[in-house]
């Protein structure tokens, strides 16, 4: 199982590349394998305003479809558009080009509430 140490993790199995205030999501290693084959995500528009823990799309795989939860609050200023026409990449690639959305944020407390690769290692080991 991929769980790379620079990124911070959601108990919800998201994942997030923080670079200055921009967070980069998508989700885990973890969660594309229990899910199987992803055939559709639904994500929101740029400009969107959303709240940590709160939903911000959906992931549907073959076995089921599932919600997807925000890291944290802030404003989308970018889409992954790849995914729309090759949900798979999350699938092939959950940690690069299988990213979902980058968030603009403003509370590093929130920040503080995520898990690291440690962590979340123990969390999907129960």
């Amino acid at each position: 199982m991929n769980i790379p140490v620079e990124l911070k993790y959601t108990k919800d199995h998201e994942w997030v590349r923080l670079e200055g205030n921009i967070a980069t999501v998508g989700i885990t290693d973890y969660a594309q394998s229990e899910l199987g084959d992803i055939v559709f995500v639904e994500l929101p528009g740029i400009g969107d305003e959303i709240k940590q823990s709160d939903t911000f799309g959906t992931i549907e795989a073959v076995k089921a479809v599932s919600d997807l939860y925000a890291p944290v609050s802030g404003k989308v200023i970018e889409v992954n558009g790849s995914l729309e026409d090759e949900p798979m990449l999350i699938n092939s690639d959950p940690y690069g080009d299988g990213w979902m959305i980058k968030v603009e944020f403003d509370n590093s407390d929130e920040v503080e509430q995520l898990l690291d690769a440690t962590a979340y290692e123990g969390l999907i080991a129960q």
